[in-house]
């Protein structure tokens, strides 16, 4: 993101909680920062949803540098993803994300609030070490997306000393899919759970992540 980028994203911050990830946030920004409107409309074409998803993308960028400077080595791996979860939520402006939740809830906007989640998944994922390189890759940011973005939402109602209601629905969540997971293991292990599952994990074994374009389909190896 570049420096005019962030100025004017810093002072469209201070009127989000008033007008949301708004045309009028945009406005207001420009005008503060002394930047002329059409130059802040070329940075953020689409106004307040480029302005949240450049939000976003920054938060998940401060993520990312956090948890490389966080030592997890001697955690168990859902608690690392727990931890994560909420080392993304714990220092957020929670007014910036109840207006972005509301904006990405608007049908125009699903798309754009869908990839915000798989965008912060896979950047946990990714701070974690994940090697998948084939469908585990999707479904591992899949998961975390729905794990996350149920997170968020029971954060922005949480009214618990130091949040700690939402720690423990975090790893609720996790230990939920941990279950799923096991219930996978205990299905592969049965030779009839095998056969069963033949199909869908050939094809899992032929995707691939995508390469550098985060949200795309990956790509199938050849022959």
């Amino acid at each position: 993101m570049t420096d005019a980028m962030n100025r004017l994203l810093d002072a469209a911050l201070a009127n989000v909680a008033f007008d949301g990830w708004s045309d009028a946030t945009l406005k207001r920004a420009a005008a503060k920062t002394e930047m002329p409107l059409a130059e802040a409309r070329a940075l953020f074409p689409r106004g307040g949803v480029d302005l949240a998803m450049a939000w976003h993308r920054r938060e998940d960028a401060r993520l990312a540098a956090r948890l490389a400077d966080t030592d997890l080595s001697g955690m168990r791996y859902r608690d690392r993803v727990a931890r994560a979860i909420w080392m993304r939520l714990e220092d957020a402006d929670k007014n910036a994300v109840r207006r972005g939740t509301t904006l990405f809830a608007l049908p125009m906007h699903t798309a754009v609030g869908a990839r915000a989640l798989w965008e912060t998944a896979d950047t946990i994922w990714t701070a974690l070490g994940d090697t998948s390189s084939d469908g585990n890759w999707y479904s591992k940011r899949a998961t975390l997306a729905g794990v996350h973005g149920a997170a968020v939402l029971f954060w922005l109602g949480d009214d618990s000393r130091d949040h700690e209601d939402t720690r423990a629905f975090i790893d609720r969540r996790i230990d939920d899919v941990m279950r799923i997971e096991r219930a996978k293991s205990a299905l592969a292990a049965n030779p009839a759970g095998r056969a069963v599952l033949a199909g869908p994990n050939f094809v899992l074994s032929r995707m691939r992540p995508p390469k550098g374009l985060a949200g795309f389909p990956g790509l199938r190896r050849g022959r």
